[in-house]
């Protein structure tokens, strides 16, 4: 995909930001309220260039959308949503949290019109693919809850003063000797919000295949986030770009699944070698 970029200071991309800001709820449509953030920002920093060594999707969740019917009998719904990793904006969380309240007291003749302007909008703000799926009530018992598959390595007993986000604990984590394909897993990331440094917090996948990882080393890299203050996206591209470089991963893919907040989650998808899974979530979110 071609990328076009506004000729704006990273400072200023993110100064005109409603997140961390007072914000009055709009009950009427207003696609205008959707923020995007250009993912060049944390991709220049960690020296992604246009030729990115992954491809995936963010997969959204939303919980709370509703709208009235051409009756004006309120309807809900759950909708997920698929980003490509390839579109030029992240879209801003709490911007399009204020873009799904202002569905709620909007005329829609049916639901295929609500999917078609959620996927109109979306795509435009972001610059980029989106997909839209809407689960009626019907429909909500698909959404169940699962663990993500592999091995957790939350269990390692090990002590811990330093949580600064410190890349070098991959350093010399490998033994080049034993070449392994395998899954872990860990429920202990949790990162801060790059705008008002509230936690994230959520869960992480690791399947990768080449030299075994120390995994007493990746849980206290995984447990450095928890003073970092990034998007989501973003975190979950610096522990792929990380592994990369530090480990050596012939094949890799990080999934992280992160708590609603506002009605909504965030579950990046990065992988150089398989697709996305079916959507379920965890228990937490």
């Amino acid at each position: 995909m071609t990328q076009v970029h506004d000729p704006y200071t990273d400072a200023e991309a993110l100064r005109d930001l409603t997140l961390g800001k007072a914000t009055g709820y709009q009950a009427e449509y207003d696609a205008s309220l959707l923020q995007g953030v250009p993912r060049k920002l944390n991709r220049d920093a960690i020296k992604l260039n246009e030729s990115l060594p992954f491809h995936g999707t963010d997969i959204w969740t939303g919980y709370e959308l509703s709208w009235l019917n051409a009756k004006g009998k309120p309807v809900v719904a759950i909708a997920e949503f698929h980003l490509s990793f390839d579109s030029e904006n992240l879209i801003e969380s709490k911007s399009f949290k204020l873009y799904l309240n202002s569905f709620n007291q909007t005329k829609f003749d049916n639901i295929e019109q609500v999917k078609t302007t959620l996927t109109q909008d979306l795509s435009k703000c972001a610059v980029g693919e989106i997909s839209v799926k809407i689960f009626e009530p019907k429909q909500f018992a698909s959404q169940r809850i699962v663990e993500l598959p592999g091995t957790c390595i939350d269990d390692l007993d090990i002590e811990v003063d330093d949580y600064n986000f410190n890349p070098l604990y991959l350093e010399n984590s490998t033994d080049e000797k034993a070449v392994v394909a395998e899954t872990l897993n860990s429920n202990l990331l949790k990162s801060n919000c790059l705008i008002t440094s509230q936690p994230d917090w959520g869960s992480v996948m690791i399947r990768y295949q080449g030299p075994k990882i120390d995994r007493e080393k990746l849980l206290r890299y995984l447990i450095s986030f928890r003073q970092h203050n990034e998007f989501h996206e973003q975190c979950i591209e610096r522990i792929f770009v990380d592994l990369k470089r530090f480990c050596n991963c012939t094949k890799l893919t990080v999934y992280a699944r992160y708590t609603r907040r506002g009605g909504l989650d965030i579950n990046p998808y990065r992988s150089d070698f398989e697709n996305p899974p079916e959507s379920h979530r965890l228990a937490r979110q």
